[in-house]
């Protein structure tokens, strides 16, 4: 393209391949990208990442770059179209340069030896997980503390790490380390309401049991919520549901509760979840991406006082709960959330 290197802003990180290498990035430049013909075509100004791999394309424009061009993009057709004005603007690909491309890719892949069924992997294979891309490195936040860490990655270096950690001490204050440490969204931002159909009759479930081991897990979470005030004991509930227990990916155990019977008395909640192109896009020409996230999210939501004991929950220790917040609906309980991130 006869662009000088001298141009290039040089980048400390490299970016991912879906099979999990690891390609590092010569540096980012600006340029101007002109979409459409004369007299219907428009300009603006892309950031590109430079890489070097063998690839049959020069350049690939992202979803960013159409959302500002406003762009309708038909693979089937090999065509973009985009508004201008009072008229609309197109890109018209070309075939025969399409397949030539789809060929010459083609032959620099290497044919895979591994073959999978239709339906998926083989359940009888054992498939190895992949190993994680670099290590994490625990950072402690206050002097003689092991228990009040972060976590950063480990090919952070120089400037970059020292900057990061002198932030996350500075701020230090506004993280808890407990469930009990958390105060709670306020009620005049968010509150979770049920919304019950008064057609609907209460449903009591008919109390399950559990092994000596699970009883000691289940224990061992409520007495824990019970510390935090998540929850309290309520008695003569009309609305009463099981404890379900699911093993995690870590092998520890994960303590919901069955509101199967509460969902169905309930209109579904229309609120839109983010698609996943939504929660990616915020990420681009960003160097670090922070995996914190806040902790017992749907915990920090307050339920609406008269709903508070449609959420009980029975356990082995003969005692019923209810929720004090959010409840663990499957239906209701993430646009919640998601509303209330949207809010704030």
């Amino acid at each position: 393209m006869d662009i000088s290197s001298d141009r290039l802003e040089l980048v400390d990180w490299s970016i991912f391949r879906f099979s999990g290498g690891k390609i590092k990035v010569r540096g980012k430049i600006k340029l101007l990208v002109t979409f459409g013909a004369h007299p219907i075509q428009r300009t603006i100004m892309q950031t590109f990442v430079i890489v070097c791999v063998p690839s049959t394309y020069n350049g690939i424009i992202g979803r960013l770059a159409l959302n500002e061009l406003g762009a309708v993009v038909s693979t089937a057709h090999l065509k973009i179209n985009f508004p201008k004005k009072l008229s609309f603007g197109e890109v018209i690909g070309d075939q025969e340069k399409a397949r030539e491309c789809n060929v010459a890719l083609l032959k620099k892949k290497k044919a895979s030896k591994e073959t999978f069924p239709i339906g998926g992997p083989d359940p009888r294979v054992e498939v190895k997980q992949r190993e994680p891309v670099e290590e994490l490195t625990k950072i402690p936040l206050f002097p003689g503390s092991d228990k009040q860490t972060v976590q950063i990655g480990s090919l952070l270096s120089g400037k970059l790490k020292t900057d990061l950690v002198d932030f996350l001490k500075t701020n230090s204050d506004i993280l808890d380390w407990s469930a009990s440490d958390m105060q709670g969204i306020p009620s005049d931002v968010a509150v979770h309401k049920l919304n019950v159909d008064p057609n609907s009759k209460p449903v009591k479930q008919k109390k399950r049991n559990f092994s000596t081991e699970r009883q000691k897990h289940i224990k061992e979470e409520v007495d824990k919520l019970l510390d935090a005030k998540f929850i309290r004991e309520i008695r003569y509930p009309e609305w009463l549901a099981n404890v379900v227990m699911v093993r995690k990916s870590n092998s520890k155990w994960r303590i919901c509760i069955d509101f199967t019977d509460l969902n169905k008395a309930c209109p579904k909640d229309c609120y839109l979840l983010p698609r996943i192109d939504h929660l990616i896009d915020p990420t681009a020409e960003h160097e670090m991406l922070s995996f914190m996230d806040a902790f017992s999210g749907y915990n920090q939501i307050q339920m609406y006082g008269p709903d508070i004991p449609k959420t009980s929950f029975v356990t082995d220790q003969g005692l019923s709960f209810t929720r004090s917040c959010l409840s663990a609906s499957k239906m209701l309980a993430p646009r919640t959330n998601i509303s209330s991130i949207n809010f704030c």
